[in-house]
């Protein structure tokens, strides 16, 4: 049995300790992995010294900070602060190819800088980051007169810099992920003219882009909302000292583990005001019978003897969704969770995997292309297969609190937003009452 804050390569799987009873726990997330590449990138394109406390270091992270060290930027990613020294919005690749690992965020926001450069770079990545889509990118980048060639429609992508943007009237295809107009948010306050950004096919992602302004604002950026989508003017990004806030995903699944145990936790840092869309999540749970109360720097959610099934859109967040549904495996009756369409674009189909993985440990689920019915059953022991996803892994871990038995393959797939996840999960267990 492992439960160590590193899980060694070499390790094929954890077991999931059972907890003793209800939960009982104060814990502090890592910090958020959105807000910290969102913030790289916003201290990367700024002009002197930034300082960004609280900043997670996981792969996606650490992937963000390589690839801006690529384009010239310096980057120091140890210890607390992290440091970047931003150059303006001038950058230069040092290197041809710049690998992100499987960042998808990374990747999408890179591709928008990479214009930025005098010379041609490369993005590229590994897994399934190499399937999953870039063309609205694309689209915007052709429009602005970047020359781009793609390895049919997808990623490595070579960008052809030009040494800036100019901006004008941008249309962004958000229908298969928020991240395109992220990407052009934070690209769009260094472009030579104001940019008027017209979103398409958005549905649901919102929050997302609130974080992505509050990351922007902070940093200096002036961002006006229209009725189709932002405005922004030129000006570029001022360095400064920034705070990241707690991971509302990894929050989630405290937030479950107390649901599904009948317990407490206190989640510290992190309240119903974050701009984080996987907060919803704590709502959705409320509606399922759980207590939230707000506490001093934090919010504090305790579980009910059972857990009320619920019908509820998740659009606004998704990766939420994946915790969400394992609390719907323990309610006393079927539930329907639906605007999931984005997961099927992740580090993996969300979709197929959640439902095949519900299914091994005995849940009745059915999906379709952007819902997932419920059923809880009689529950056992089974080894979980993330498919290469850290929220599946996470996710589907929780059960083991409840349930004998579980088993979770390719453990180290969390070292991805949280390296420490089995650590703390082994403390949630134990503090079980």
């Amino acid at each position: 049995m492992l439960f160590s804050s590193q899980v060694s390569p070499m390790t094929d799987h954890v077991i999931v300790r059972r907890a003793r009873g209800p939960i009982d726990i104060s814990v502090k997330p890592p910090g958020s992995k959105s807000i910290t590449i969102r913030a790289l990138a916003a201290a990367a394109l700024a002009d002197g010294r930034s300082h960004l406390y609280g900043a997670l270091a996981a792969d996606d992270t650490l992937a963000m900070s390589r690839a801006l060290r690529d384009f010239g930027i310096s980057v120091e990613a140890e210890g607390e602060p992290w440091a970047v020294d931003g150059r303006g919005g001038h950058l230069n690749s040092s290197t041809a190819e710049i690998d992100v690992n499987e960042s998808g965020l990374s990747a999408r926001i890179l591709l928008m800088l990479a214009a930025l450069s005098e010379t041609s770079s490369t993005i590229t990545g590994r897994g399934r980051l190499l399937e999953r889509p870039i063309e609205p990118l694309v689209d915007v980048l052709s429009a602005q007169g970047v020359s781009v060639q793609t390895t049919d429609g997808y990623l490595p992508v070579t960008v052809n810099g030009q040494g800036g943007l100019w901006g004008g009237d941008i249309e962004v295809d958000c229908s298969k992920s928020s991240q395109f107009a992220t990407a052009v948010l934070i690209a769009a306050p260094v472009m030579t003219e104001p940019a008027r950004i017209r979103l398409s096919g958005l549905v649901g992602s919102t929050g997302y882009l609130d974080t992505t302004v509050t990351v922007l604002e902070a940093f200096g950026a002036r961002v006006n909302r229209t009725i189709t989508g932002f405005e922004t003017e030129p000006g570029g990004y001022t360095a400064t000292d920034y705070p990241i806030e707690p991971d509302a995903s990894a929050a989630v699944y405290p937030m479950v583990g107390a649901a599904i145990t009948g317990g407490r936790v206190q989640i510290d840092g992190l309240d119903m005001t974050s701009s984080q869309p996987d907060m919803l999540i704590a709502t959705h749970l409320e509606a399922m019978g759980c207590r939230l109360a707000p506490v001093h720097g934090g919010l504090e959610v305790e579980g009910p003897e059972s857990l009320s099934p619920i019908e509820a859109d998740l659009s606004a967040a998704p990766d939420g969704a994946l915790g969400l549904a394992v609390a719907c495996a323990f309610a006393d009756g079927p539930s329907h969770l639906t605007g999931l369409h984005s997961l099927r674009y992740k580090e993996s189909d969300r979709l197929v995997a959640i439902a095949a993985e519900l299914q091994k440990v005995g849940v009745d689920v059915e999906f379709d292309h952007e819902s997932l019915r419920i059923r809880p059953g009689l529950l056992g022991a089974a080894r979980i297969d993330p498919h290469g996803d850290h929220r599946i892994a996470m996710a589907m871990a929780l059960v083991g609190l409840r349930i004998e038995g579980i088993e979770v393959s390719n453990p180290g797939v969390v070292s991805k937003t949280w390296p420490k996840f089995w650590a703390f999960l082994d403390e949630l267990s134990k503090n079980g009452t």
